[in-house]
Parts: structure tokens; sequence; C-alpha cells
């Protein structure tokens, strides 16, 4: 099954093709997907805007826009040659808040993008338009680290919370399974690693207390890790993973924690994990410890929300 119909990629002034892009393309390719070119424009500053006729600012904004265009329309016409249905579009504005606009107008179901090379990855992913685009766009964000190399991500990490009784958790963890299913089987030798996280929470709390010995509290360990293990069995259990080479990753511990190390270890590509919070505004935070473990990564990062998440952004703001 097509995961994907219209693909949303996201231009930062680039003129030739690069990793983001051919990932985008090929994505679309297989998938039988619309793919659409934007360069999302940045609105004249307030002071300019002043300082000129309505005239003259329609002026430059056209010039600026038909350049727009240009970068595009070379961008696209060899994708189109490999037979991808690709198209290009500017955006003018706040460029986080069109690009989800954009998604509200047409429905696509992906938006890819690369931070602009200012320092560290994760440096220009938080308190970038990226960050804006985790917490509110409506579809799954893909944040493809920046690299010279035209390399294929063969190693995908599929983060879950495999938690029974839990219809929106379940849902959430097929979701990101699904997309993580789809970008290993992208590859020739995709490589998927699925890890979920066990604690026992009242472990620091009754060791070495006399309401517990430490024999029964290694039993109640155990008895935790095997009831985790069940419910990611079950998990697994309603995906086709017959075709795909595939680890499974039970740990024990802090996710914001083990995660960057298992990403080093296994020199994992790309990310898919879940990231919106249990708790607060809808639509405006990811949860502490996707935050936290989004601060941590060094490589490609999809962030999938929940079905039924609803953005806080409108179309006629």
């Amino acid at each position: 099954m097509n995961r994907f119909k219209k693909i949303l990629f996201v231009n930062d002034g680039k003129t030739t093709r690069t990793t983001a892009l051919e990932r985008a393309a090929n994505l679309a390719l297989s998938n039988e997907a619309a793919l659409t070119v934007v360069e999302a424009l940045e609105d004249f500053p307030a002071e300019m805007k002043t300082a000129r006729t309505t005239s003259d600012m329609g002026k430059l904004q056209k010039i600026v826009s038909e350049e727009s265009y240009r970068r595009i329309d070379a961008l696209i016409a060899p994708i189109k040659e490999e037979g991808v249905k690709v198209s290009g579009k500017v955006l003018w504005g706040r460029p986080w808040l069109e690009i989800i606009r954009e998604v509200l107008r047409n429905n696509h179901d992906l938006v890819v993008l690369t931070p602009q090379k200012k320092g560290k990855f994760m440096e220009m992913l938080f308190g970038s338009r990226i960050m804006h685009l985790m917490r509110k766009c409506p579809c799954p964000v893909w944040a493809i680290k920046p690299t010279t190399r035209r390399k294929q991500y063969t190693r995908i990490l599929a983060a879950v919370n495999a938690v029974p009784e839990k219809d929106k958790e379940t849902l959430l963890n097929i979701k990101i399974m699904e997309l993580a299913i789809s970008l290993a089987q992208l590859e020739k030798k995709g490589e998927l690693h699925i890890v979920h996280f066990w604690q026992q929470f009242f472990e620091k709390r009754i060791k070495g207390r006399t309401v517990m010995n430490q024999e029964e509290a290694d039993n109640l360990n155990r008895e935790t890790r095997k009831r985790h293990s069940q419910w990611l069995t079950k998990l697994i259990e309603k995906l086709s993973l017959e075709k795909i080479e595939h680890k499974i990753h039970l740990l024990a511990g802090e996710p914001a924690e083990l995660i960057p190390e298992l990403v080093n270890k296994r020199r994992i590509d790309t990310v898919v994990m879940g990231t919106v919070a249990r708790t607060g505004l809808p639509g405006f935070f990811i949860g502490n410890t996707a935050e936290r473990i989004l601060q941590e990564l060094g490589c490609s990062v999809l962030a999938v929300k929940p079905d039924g998440f609803e953005t806080p952004v409108e179309l006629d703001e």
C-alpha cells in the first residue's frame, strides 16, 4: 500500500539537487505520490513597506518570486523526466506558518526539509521553523540532516511505546511503524530497528528498604520486563516485517538517554518517533521526553503525530 499521496518539499534557496530533495523525489516515485517543491519566503519587514509605495512593493515581490520560480523550475525539471508528478510554488509570509497553511489547503501528508547550515544540526533544529513545524504541523515532518553526499538512509529506528489498553498510543505506534517500514522498504538493503523502553518506576524508592528485599525487587523487574516484551510482541504481530531486515531492542532505562546511545552505536540514519505531549495545550508542545531526545540526536528525524491531532494554525488568520 502506498503510504503517501502528497509530499511537500521545502527548498531553502538551493540551486542544486540535495540529499533531502533526492529522498523526497524517490519517496514520491515509489508511492506514486505528487511532489510539490516550495520556497517559503519571509515577508518584507514593516519599515521597508512604509518606505515604499504599494506599487513598488508589488514589483519587488514579483521580481523575488520570479527568481524563486526559476530556481524551482530548474530543480524539478530532471525530476519530471524521472516520472515524478512534481510542481513548484512560492509562499510569502512567516515561513513555518505558510508551510502549515499549504499543508492544510492541499492535504499534504508529509513535509520534507533540511535545516540551513548554521552550526550543529540540533542547534539548527531548535528555535527554528522546524521546531514550529514539529509542534504544530498536522502531518509528519521529516527533517533530513544536511550532507554533501547522496547517502542512502539504510538504518531506520522506530521508537514505540507499546502500552496496552491505550487506543491512541496503539494507533500512534502503528503509524510510527508503518512510516518506518516505508522508509526501510525504499532501500534495497534497508535495516529497521525497533526500540521500546521499560522502567520500574518504584525501584529507586523500594531498593534498600525493608518493604522489599533485593530478590523481590529483581523478581518485580523481571515481571515488568516480561510484560513489556509481551506488549511489544503483540504490536509487532500487527505488522508485516517478513521481508524486512529488522532488529528489536527492549531496553531498561530512560529513552532520552538511551536513544542517542543506540543511534550512535547502530549508526542510525533516521529516527521515527512521536512528538506530541500527553499533557499541555494541544498542538503547541512536543513531549518533554521527545524534546530531550531531539536535543541529543545528530541524525535525521521523522516526527509523527497521532491521528486526530489538531493544529492551532488556521487558514484565515
